[in-house]
C-alpha cells in the first residue's frame, strides 16, 4: 500500500516520554503494592516499546502477556469493528492485571478489550495508556493512568506506526501530509 508523501514533526520528545514513564511506574507500583505478581497485558502492536520501558521501571514482580486487537489495519481511521488477532497465553482469573495501551482514540478497542478481560474475572483490572485523544472519543472509556493527552493529530513513533513504518522513532511525532 502506497502512502502519500509526509513529514513527521516531533510532538513529544524521547526525554519527556522517559520522565513520564518513570512517573507512571512509580504510581502503578504504589497502587499495586503488596501484589504477589502483576500481570501486565500489552495491547499489540503499538504498545510494545512503552511496555518494555514501563515494566523495567515497575518495582514489583511482573508477568507480561500480550493481546492483539485491531480496529485499524493499515488505515488511519478506526473501522469500529474490533477483532482479536492474538489472545492471552495465561490465565488472569483472581490476579492483578494492568492493561497497557499505546493510544486511546475513539475508545472502541479499549472498551472491547476491557469487557473481554473483565469477563475472565481478574482480582483488579486497571488501564495505563501512553497517549489519550479525548476529542476523538466515541465510547465512554478512560485509562486509570495516562502518559500524555494529545490533540486530534495522527501520530507515530515510540512503537506507534503508520502502515507499519515509524515504530522505531524514539519520540512521538505528528504526521503532516505534504501537498502533492
Amino acid at each position: 500500500m502506497s502512502h502519500p508523501p509526509y513529514v513527521i514533526d516531533q510532538l513529544i520528545s524521547a526525554k519527556a516520554i522517559a520522565a513520564r514513564v518513570e512517573a507512571l511506574a512509580r504510581e502503578i507500583t504504589a497502587h499495586f503494592h503488596g501484589t504477589d505478581k502483576l500481570v501486565i497485558v500489552g495491547l499489540l502492536r503499538g504498545s510494545f516499546v512503552f511496555i518494555a520501558d514501563l515494566v523495567r521501571e515497575i518495582e514489583l514482580p511482573v508477568e507480561v502477556d500480550f493481546l492483539e486487537a485491531s480496529s485499524y489495519g493499515d488505515a488511519m481511521h478506526s473501522s469500529r469493528e474490533v477483532r482479536i488477532l492474538k489472545d492471552l497465553r495465561g490465565e488472569i482469573a483472581g490476579r492483578d492485571v494492568l492493561l497497557v495501551e499505546d493510544i486511546v482514540d475513539t475508545g472502541f478497542t479499549l472498551h472491547h478489550v476491557i469487557h473481554l478481560l473483565q469477563a475472565r474475572q481478574p482480582r483488579r483490572l486497571k488501564v495505563c495508556a501512553l497517549l489519550d485523544k479525548p476529542s476523538r472519543r466515541e465510547v465512554p472509556v478512560k485509562a486509570d493512568w495516562t502518559g500524555f493527552e494529545i490533540p486530534d493529530e495522527f501520530v507515530v513513533g515510540y512503537g506507534i506506526d503508520y502502515g507499519q513504518r515509524n515504530r522505531n522513532l524514539p519520540y512521538i511525532g505528528k504526521v503532516r501530509f505534504l501537498e502533492s
